[in-house]
């Protein structure tokens, strides 16, 4: 696999002790990597403008004017999947990272077992984010990204997606299922929730993030929630 990793860090120092770590990260795992390196938050965002295309970010919190943790909820406006670790002497900015779904944080002096640790989970959230489910409507062949489907019902003999945009095929629920991975959950004979979207689980629904709600089947409540439980 080749992944494109962005440091920002006001330090030269740090930012040239990560990229070494980085570099021997990739050779010992067999990965490309092409390393980029910003010495501001304001140089990053100047040059995100253009290049979107960064798999993992290694932020720095205490720099300049604007801090990593707002760095990163602007990135987290724009881009939902790049996986965010945040690297800091402190520990006080913690619960903020919640905000912006940060991975991890490391911190200083970073720890080359440690950060290795945390790309190998980087490097698999990258990998099954690039899943995607083929289907073929109306003549047009579709890949649908599989983190972007909040769950699939079925009604007759058509199957609906909801992601992005919501695309309605003739196949039974079965044939969707076979394509999905672990993220995904059968409730009962008419969906498959994606249990990363789950909100909350009632005793009658399933409530999604976006305050969808999806039927509970009678029985199902304990199954869903160890699927939850198991998934973390």
């Amino acid at each position: 696999m080749n992944y494109h990793i962005a440091v920002c860090d006001d330090s030269t120092a740090d930012r040239q002790y990560i990229r070494n770590l980085l570099t021997e990260w990739a050779a010992l795992v067999g990965h490309s990597v092409v390393i980029y390196e910003f010495s501001s938050a304001e140089q990053f965002m100047f040059e995100y403008e253009d290049k979107q295309d960064y798999d993992i970010l290694l932020l720095d919190i205490e720099m300049g004017e604007m801090d990593g943790v707002t760095l990163a909820k602007k990135i987290r406006q724009v881009n939902e999947m790049v996986q965010i670790v945040f690297i800091t002497g402190y520990s006080d900015y913690i619960a903020e990272g919640y905000e912006v779904a940060a991975l991890h944080y490391l911190m200083k002096p970073v720890k080359q077992e440690k950060l290795f640790e945390v790309l190998h989970r980087a490097a698999e959230k990258v990998q099954k984010n690039e899943q995607c489910l083929t289907l073929e409507n109306g003549g047009e062949l579709m890949r649908i990204p599989l983190y972007q489907i909040r769950y699939v019902d079925v009604q007759h003999n058509y199957v609906t997606v909801h992601a992005k945009e919501e695309v309605t095929v003739k196949k039974t629920l079965g044939d969707i299922e076979d394509s999905l991975d672990e993220r995904f959950f059968r409730v009962g004979r008419s969906a498959i929730v994606n249990l990363s979207c789950i909100s909350r689980v009632t005793k009658t629904d399933i409530v999604l993030q976006d305050g969808t709600l999806v039927p509970l089947p009678r029985g199902a409540y304990e199954k869903v929630n160890r699927a939850i439980i198991n998934m973390k």
